[in-house]
């Protein structure tokens, strides 16, 4: 029987089909896709419209201007796509800002004519909803059961993590902050990766979109622990556009710039992106909220305290 050929066009997904020992199977990627390093020899199926460097500001505006126009901000290379005959694609559902989506697929789809692959879309919202998509794209690929146990393996995991915490332990007031410019705090499944960590999340809901705030938001709550997560902005990247948040003067008001609690993060390999290594996330949270119960294992690699500077 022949080996099934895969094409994922997310870094969570691609992830995902990773863990589940079928990296093997990946024929393309997503131009995202990074993880593990050696998928970045697997030829991009995608490419952005609009240039993906600059401040977070100018990113936003470019893909503001994009989607009056369109309704992607990606394209999908249906050539290729055709050229690598896949039978299965993953997609997703959820955002049409951060990565391709299930509409540019099928478009894509209308051009293909060698093979007529199963499209697999995700779309989790809430920290559940990332093990079943495991357990979904194992059901793919035709191993249900090793689906379950990987899925199971993480909520038992990130289970064991909040119960080493306790309840008796003293929850720090914490602000994530997925994008500088406009300010917007993180949604989706973050607010429980907050609360399995040992938190307390402000502003943001589990299971939506992220919400856009205003600077006397921040100063009104003035959270004890502010994490900057931009989306798709790793560690260096994010360095690179504090600015953006340091420039103002309500910022060098907060409680937590003032007490060095504000902790820069890897968000592209970690929080933002909803695969198996979300239960990492949570960790890399409570060595940051609870540094007398964990060692800093993560730091330097996925953190930086914002006193490195």
């Amino acid at each position: 029987m022949p080996t099934q050929r895969v094409v994922s066009l997310l870094p969570s997904s691609t992830e995902i089909v990773c863990s589940l020992g079928c990296e093997n199977r990946l024929v393309g990627r997503s131009h995202e896709c990074d993880y593990p390093k050696s998928v970045r020899q697997l030829p991009s199926c995608t490419a952005p419209k609009f240039d993906p460097d600059g401040t977070s500001y100018e990113i936003d505006q470019r893909v503001k201007a994009i989607l009056q126009e369109a309704v992607s901000v990606y394209r999908v290379d249906a050539d290729l796509l055709n050229s690598l005959a896949p039978d299965v694609i993953v997609t997703q559902a959820q955002c049409e800002v951060c990565a391709v989506n299930l509409q540019d697929v099928q478009e894509a789809m209308g051009q293909l004519l060698s093979s007529n692959p199963a499209i697999v879309s995700l779309e989790p919202k809430k920290v559940e909803d990332v093990w079943h998509d495991i357990e979904t794209v194992a059901d793919a690929l035709g191993i249900p059961d090793l689906g379950r146990e990987v899925a199971e393996s993480l909520r038992k995991r990130v289970g064991c993590l909040a119960a080493s915490i306790g309840s008796q332990v003293r929850r720090p007031v914490v602000a994530c902050i997925e994008w500088f410019d406009p300010i917007m705090a993180a949604g989706n499944w973050m607010p429980q990766l907050v609360e399995l960590a040992g938190g307390k999340n402000l502003f943001a809901t589990a299971g939506k979109h992220s919400p856009r705030l205003e600077w006397r938001d921040l100063a009104g709550y003035d959270p004890e622990i502010i994490l900057l997560m931009p989306c798709g902005f790793d560690l260096e990247t994010c360095w690179r556009e504090v600015e953006a948040l340091t420039c103002c003067a309500e910022w060098h008001e907060l409680e937590a710039e003032r007490t060095g609690s504000v902790f820069v993060t890897d968000g592209n390999h970690y929080f933002n992106r909803p695969g198996p290594r979300l239960a990492e996330s949570a960790e890399i949270m409570a060595e940051i909220f609870h540094p007398d119960l964990f060692a800093p294992d993560h730091e330097g690699k996925a953190w930086q305290r914002w006193e490195a500077l």
